[in-house]
């Protein structure tokens, strides 16, 4: 198992350059049909790692439950924030992820002297460090990604009994089989993102 300081590498380099308030962000959602997508900024403590966090993709569900209650409590600082479908639609999935990543970055309660991310620009007034693959390469960007997964896999599993049909509480909104064969027979619901599904439905 990866231990928590194996993924330290970037943060012990900022902090030798003299940065305190080292800041991860990572999103979810970027590729399924329906929900938002959502980003996460922390900032946590270097000096009382939380073992078992690592990319949010390489932990189990019941894992990731218990270090997002672990990650939450620790944080000096940690911020979320979702874009809903029509921002997606409106303002392309790209640039609702920028735009939500610095959001989150903003709505901190303390201001990070350094943000981590992984390999996107974001437009914001802190320095950034980009890190390609850097939820499987950076403690802050992991555990970021983890609160941001279990806050969405959170609100599309409370969706699915809203709309049974698409399966939501098992896919999150990704186009598995079923989820694409339900999304033919019945059509869209408000969660479906109309600049995903417009082939599949046959309106492009």
């Amino acid at each position: 198992m990866i231990r928590a300081e194996d993924l330290m590498l970037y943060e012990n380099q900022l902090l030798e350059q003299g940065y305190k308030y080292i800041c991860g962000v990572d999103e979810v959602g970027r590729g399924p049909l329906a929900g938002p997508v959502t980003c996460s900024a922390v900032i946590m403590p270097l000096d009382d790692l939380i073992q078992g966090v690592n990319d949010s993709k390489k932990v189990s569900k019941g894992k990731r439950e218990k270090l997002y209650e672990l990650i939450t409590q620790k944080a000096i600082a940690v911020s979320t924030v979702s874009y809903d479908r029509e921002k997606i639609d409106e303002m392309n999935i790209l640039n609702a992820t920028k735009a939500c990543m610095s959001d989150a970055i903003m709505a901190l309660p303390v201001k990070p002297d350094i943000v981590i991310v992984d390999a996107i620009k974001l437009d914001i007034p802190y320095k950034t460090f980009g890190i390609i693959h850097g939820d499987a390469l950076s403690y802050s960007i992991a555990s970021a990604s983890i609160v941001a997964k279990v806050t969405r896999d959170r609100y599309m599993t409370h969706m699915a009994e809203m709309y049974p049909e698409y399966d939501f509480e098992h896919n999150m909104g990704y186009g598995t089989a079923k989820h694409i064969a339900a999304l033919k027979e019945r059509g869209k619901c408000p969660l479906h993102r109309e600049s995903f599904i417009g082939k599949i439905l046959g309106n492009k």
